[in-house]
């Protein structure tokens, strides 16, 4: 096997353009979420209207997943991100205008938060087709012999990308305000689009373009759930962040248990990020591909293992110390997941599959912040933390014995065949 080049998949040129273009998406993406979260709660001092946010985008981007993802699977991905993109940009610019103090000042309240949603809501159908369209892409622009080293680099992209925007975000309504900080939104995304297309357009490897939607799904799904790497993986990973999540509560233990006030709330999310963002670039020189399977369940187990301690501390860094480690070993299943899901999914499936992974990764976001808040009002903060992080390493154990072929799943010859195809 050829000693691993942690830069191999950055000496393409496509890939380096797909990256920035990846990078400005998310980075605009991000600081807009925050801004609007902003503003509503600017605008009505409810925190229910953040839930309804959360709501207007779910729903559309989980309904959709399946469709969008046999929409990606027949279709040509550089134009199609491009179609995306530019329907992002007009989001954008609606959110701007709507946030202007012309339209502030001339339109009623609920007339402006119900078109805020209106748009949110939109941007949720546009996540049902950015991630698969996004994965189909990557697999696209580089040999499949480092699939897993661009697997990586995309992952951490997408994490740096998500951290930087929204901790942006924050600063800038600081500096210049909410409608000129998403003004800057519509330029970052304008410029995304522009160098899109400095990207080539790709082929169609799906031999099945006539096939009917309701096979094509069917497929999809049944590939998944036959497929038990696959399945095992997006389990695991959709229990741990189901049970396992709490950045729904992280300003509880702020204000409540830690008593750090909003300085000591950004620090503690800062550390989950840093944590994930290490590991991930630390990936990229230690390969992931030997004794894949047994990597995953013991980083997602350290996950665990590091919530549970995070619940039970009263000490502000060992709270921060128990975070970064959570949020490294996140990072490490996170990318292990995404070298999975790139090396085990037929060409053809690309956008199907990932589908049912966002239906996965998604919906145990959103939903593993309403658990997270409803058993803190129930059992308090630091037993809701200490119970989920105790369900994520049963959920573990469970995974290990009952899922051998997970357990056992190692890449190395995989990714050895690639390097010999290629």
């Amino acid at each position: 096997m050829a000693k691993n080049d942690p830069y191999a998949a950055l000496r393409i040129k496509q890939f380096n353009l797909f990256l920035f273009v990846r990078f400005l998406l998310v980075f605009g993406w991000s600081m807009q979420f925050i801004v609007i979260e902003w503003q509503v709660y600017s605008i009505t001092k409810d925190p229910l209207s953040l839930g309804i946010i959360g709501l207007m985008e779910i729903i559309p981007a989980f309904s959709m997943a399946l469709f969008a993802g046999h929409i990606v699977d027949q279709n040509e991905k550089r134009n199609l991100l491009a179609i995306c993109t530019a329907a992002f940009s007009l989001i954008s610019l609606g959110l701007f205008l709507l946030t202007s103090e012309t339209i502030i000042d001339s339109w009623s309240t609920n007339a402006v938060l119900y078109s805020i949603y209106v748009l949110v809501f939109f941007g949720g159908f546009l996540r049902s087709f950015f991630g698969p369209t996004i994965f189909s892409l990557v697999a696209l622009l580089v040999p499949k012999k480092i699939y897993h080293n661009a697997a990586t680099w995309s992952t951490s992209t997408w994490k740096t990308a998500s951290v930087s925007g929204a901790l942006s975000g924050g600063f800038f309504i600081s500096w210049i305000g909410v409608d000129k900080t998403l003004s800057l939104v519509f330029i970052l995304v304008m410029l995304s689009l522009i160098v899109l297309f400095q990207i080539k357009k790709q082929p169609i490897l799906n031999t099945k373009i006539d096939e009917p939607m309701k096979e094509s799904l069917k497929a999809g799904v049944k590939f998944v759930f036959q497929n038990k790497a696959i399945l095992g993986v997006l389990s695991l990973d959709m229990i741990a962040v189901l049970f396992g999540g709490t950045v729904a509560i992280l300003s509880v233990f702020a204000q409540d248990v830690l008593n750090v006030g909003p300085e000591g709330f950004g620090i503690l999310n800062a550390s989950i990020s840093m944590g994930s963002i290490l590991t991930m670039l630390i990936t990229t020189y230690i390969p992931i591909n030997k004794n894949t399977g047994k990597k995953m369940l013991i980083s997602v187990f350290i996950f665990g293992l590091s919530i549970i301690a995070f619940g039970l501390s009263s000490i502000f860094w060992l709270s921060i110390l128990a975070l970064f480690i959570s949020g490294a070993a996140d990072g490490i299943s996170m990318v292990i997941r995404q070298t999975i899901l790139q090396l085990k999914t037929p060409d053809d499936m690309r956008g199907r599959v990932s589908s049912v992974n966002s239906m996965f990764v998604g919906s145990s976001n959103e939903l593993g912040a309403f658990e997270s808040g409803l058993a803190a009002k129930l059992l308090g903060p630091v037993v809701a933390v200490v119970v989920g992080g105790t369900m994520t390493l049963i959920t573990v154990v469970a995974t290990g014995v009952f899922n051998p072929t997970l357990r056992n799943l190692d890449l190395t010859t995989e990714i050895e065949t690639n390097e010999k195809e290629e």
